[in-house]
């Protein structure tokens, strides 16, 4: 393994690649059973619970799409084809050229497709060079895992560097008010994490949000403008509101899916990361995975005159009253998760490092069942 920069690392080890791949496979089926978990406790409704859902899902085809690319990193496939780069100190997901880069392929996937011998035919040449000529056919291998990479590309259902947004009807509040959950997501190029938003919009225009040629476009423009890490919560909704008179704010949520800890190839600092040096945990359990969700709500609604005759309505926002953090925070709500396997969480239990105590724990047991402390 050699590093790209200070801060990422090339998997070029076929065995690290592919240990790697196999971890995210197990977690990213863990975030789904929390979120179902989350559901069950009341913390989502059904609506949330699928979009959420869908997106990890995604991100789940996304890393078995990247598993395919890098397949066979590491061996000699007579091709040059690089190596998966990940961030190994701030997120342990893979940086966000990764999939700047796969969406690009993505748009050509057909196009390869229909120039590479079929799936069947690659296997019966593997046998034939196995049997008949006994030898490893490496280059063939290779051939068949881009293939198999460019097959997950054009099935779709990805999480790309950008997922724009889209709008479900919720319900009718009244005559010629209508309530919406726009959502959408980015994969943050500062933090290089996925980053899903939801949010509850209620809507006085004469025409039904999604439906609406002229503010849906400019609606969607103006979400992904501001899908930024950086940016606060209550600047993103003030921002919405003052530019949509018709369009009012209630609820707005981010969900951060991660930072990734790992032993084996992250280098973050703080207590995790103590936490999984004691552990010692055995391969595959040497992990855990953080989850943040910031919430700010609409607390009252006031009105402001706009032009000689009307008013507009203006949402004023709820801010954490503790300490006054919901300044700095932007936020009404936090509220922090960690998601790892038993041994650590024993681990963690036993140090008990400050921090940690308002964190939500969800623990994989063995068996694979998600408990939630």
């Amino acid at each position: 393994m050699t590093y790209s920069t200070e801060d990422h690392k090339a998997l070029k080890d076929t065995y690290a690649s592919r240990r790697y791949f196999n971890k995210f496979a197990r977690i990213t089926e863990h975030l789904t059973h929390v979120a179902a978990q989350r559901a069950a406790e009341g913390a989502f409704d059904e609506t949330d619970a699928k979009v959420l859902t869908r997106y990890l899902s995604e991100i789940t085809h996304t890393f078995r799409a990247l598993s395919m690319k890098y397949l066979l990193v590491g061996r000699d496939t007579g091709q040059h084809f690089g190596s998966l780069s990940m961030d190994t100190v701030e997120s342990g997901f893979p940086v966000f050229n990764e999939l700047l880069v796969m969406a690009n392929d993505a748009q050509q996937a057909e196009q390869h497709l229909q120039h590479m011998p079929g799936t069947a035919d690659l296997k019966d040449q593997m046998l034939r060079a196995i049997i008949g000529d006994r030898e490893v056919p490496t280059k063939l291998q290779f051939a068949l895992s881009q293939r198999l990479y460019y097959e997950e590309l054009s099935k779709g259902d990805l999480f790309w560097a950008q997922n724009h947004p889209q709008a479900r009807w919720v319900e009718n509040l009244t005559e010629g008010r209508k309530r919406f959950l726009v959502h959408w997501a980015v994969y943050d190029s500062q933090i290089n994490l996925p980053t899903i938003y939801l949010m509850d919009v209620e809507d006085s225009g004469k025409t039904g949000l999604p439906k609406d040629e002229r503010r849906w476009p400019e609606v969607q423009a103006h979400l992904m403008g501001q899908s930024l890490g950086g940016l606060k919560l209550v600047t993103i909704a003030k921002g919405f509101d003052e530019s949509f008179d018709d369009l009012h704010p209630k609820r707005l949520r981010r969900f951060h899916v991660g930072p990734m800890y790992s032993s084996a190839y992250t280098h973050q600092t703080g207590p995790i990361r103590q936490v999984l040096d004691v552990a010692r945990s055995p391969e595959g359990a040497d992990w855990a995975l953080a989850w943040t969700l910031e919430e700010l709500n609409s607390e009252r609604v006031q009105h402001q005159k706009s032009g000689w005759f009307s008013t507009v309505e203006r949402e004023v926002f709820a801010l954490d009253p503790f300490s006054g953090r919901g300044v700095d925070t932007g936020a009404t709500r936090t509220e922090r998760s960690i998601i790892l396997p038993q041994r650590p969480y024993q681990v963690l239990e036993e140090l008990n490092p400050p921090g940690f105590a308002n964190v939500n724990k969800y623990v994989v047991s063995p068996q694979g069942r998600v408990l939630s402390y």
